[in-house]
């Protein structure tokens, strides 16, 4: 299982269509329409300049104010790392996999598939009684679980005690906007779909750093306490790199069981089809991985974006009930080999829920088996910018490959 510490060199450059932000001590370069971002987010972003350590800010199309950092930004520093740019879900991000199934092969009524995809992975702040055994799911590739059990005994003492129940949490979901989907793509094919992170584990593991960080004297005097890093050679900084990339292989873990746990149960449902599955597609979105560009080792940090590095599969989905894209990376050294993560929040949670009400979110998710009731209104299709706009102004970092549209959609 990769932990995102290989070095890996810069291609050449596509066409670019970014805007550059004038005023700031490096390059702003932003693929999303500099009128259409909130101002808190642009300040957000202005902010992070003016740490010396930064080489470079990428801006996605689905960017957004975010807590610690701004969401869909990639923030490339040289010999330090924010730890809230990372955010609090490390090694959140995405897997997809084609299936041999077709629409035909799937029945009018979608809910018993939703039912049964809800037994099998526990969601919300649900686990499993007893940690899976992975070795047991079928066509699982297990090397390197046992090292991450191994290495969980370096982990910061504040959170050593999780042991147990992040065992039990490996192969669950979440809530907020965590999923799991059946789509079909433009050619009527079935694809698998999920989207979680590192869990209550990560989240811990993220606070507990990011605390350690603002109490640091060299970080005393930020513009905004939550831009605190750690410095290289330091043992805070080494403390972080460990649990960080931890939390990046064990968020991995979680969606390849939970693609296997859905694998199951689609055998299982449609037995008589005997599904086949292509190679699965996964990528991070909230992670850092060490890069070189321009003769420079860097800590690239990704809060909502995917690295696009070229040939390289990545996965865009919207909102419920809008569609999703699967995406191949064209390279371009100018977004750090980036791509946005997703469609991007427009509005809050608190906002959607004073905005919509369960009628809108019936209407708005016609055609789609998933939930319909006010607790996950604030993940309304309206909530989100539509996907499709922030696909195409990203045409030099990505191409498309495949649009799918969702049938069954499982939230926390």
């Amino acid at each position: 299982m990769a932990r995102n510490t290989t070095t890996k060199t810069a291609k050449t450059a596509t066409s670019t269509s970014y805007t550059e932000l004038p005023g700031a001590r490096i390059p702003i370069r932003m693929w999303a329409d500099p009128a259409g971002v909130e101002d808190v987010a642009m300040r957000q972003l202005r902010n992070v300049t003016t740490l010396p350590w930064v080489r470079g800010l990428a801006v996605m199309p689905d960017v957004h104010y975010g807590k610690g950092a701004t969401v869909g930004s990639v923030i490339a520093m040289e010999g330090a790392v924010c730890p809230a740019a990372v955010g609090v879900d490390i090694g959140r991000g995405m897997s997809a996999v084609r299936t041999s199934l077709t629409a035909d092969d799937l029945p009018d009524d979608l809910s018993r598939l939703r039912s049964r995809i809800e037994e099998a992975i526990p969601v919300g702040r649900a686990m499993h009684d007893e940690p899976v055994d992975a070795r047991r799911l079928h066509g699982l590739p297990t090397a390197g679980f046992d090292d991450v059990w191994s290495r969980f005994d370096g982990v910061a003492d504040a959170v050593s005690f999780r042991r147990e129940r992040a065992r039990k949490q490996l192969g669950t979901l979440g809530g907020g906007n965590h999923f799991v989907e059946v789509c079909t793509d433009t050619e009527g094919v079935v694809w698998l779909m999920l989207h979680s992170g590192s869990r209550n584990i990560g989240k811990e593991l993220a606070e507990h750093h990011i605390g350690v960080a603002q109490g640091l004297p060299h970080n005393q005097n930020l513009v905004d306490r939550d831009l605190a890093v750690f410095v290289a050679d330091t043992p805070q900084m080494a403390a972080y790199r460990h649990d960080l990339f931890w939390a990046q292989e064990y968020a991995a873990i979680n969606r390849s069981i939970m693609m296997a746990l859905l694998k199951d149960v689609v055998r299982r449902e449609f037995r008589k089809a005997a599904p086949r599955f292509d190679e699965v597609i996964s990528c991070h979105h909230n992670y850092v991985a060490e890069e070189r560009y321009d003769g420079m080792d860097l800590l690239v940090t990704r809060k909502g974006a995917i690295r696009a590095g070229s040939g390289e599969y990545g996965i865009i989905p919207g909102s419920m009930g809008t569609g999703s894209y699967i995406v191949r990376g064209l390279g371009n050294v100018a977004s750090f080999q980036s791509a946005s993560h997703g469609a991007g929040r427009r509005m809050s949670r608190a906002a959607a829920k004073r905005r919509f009400t369960t009628r809108d979110l019936v209407e708005q998710t016609r055609g789609v088996e998933c939930r319909k009731d006010a607790g996950v209104v604030d993940e309304i299709p309206g909530a989100y910018k539509p996907i499709e706009q922030v696909i195409d102004r990203q045409r030099d970092l990505v191409e498309v490959v495949a649009k799918l549209r969702q049938v069954v959609c499982v939230k926390g």
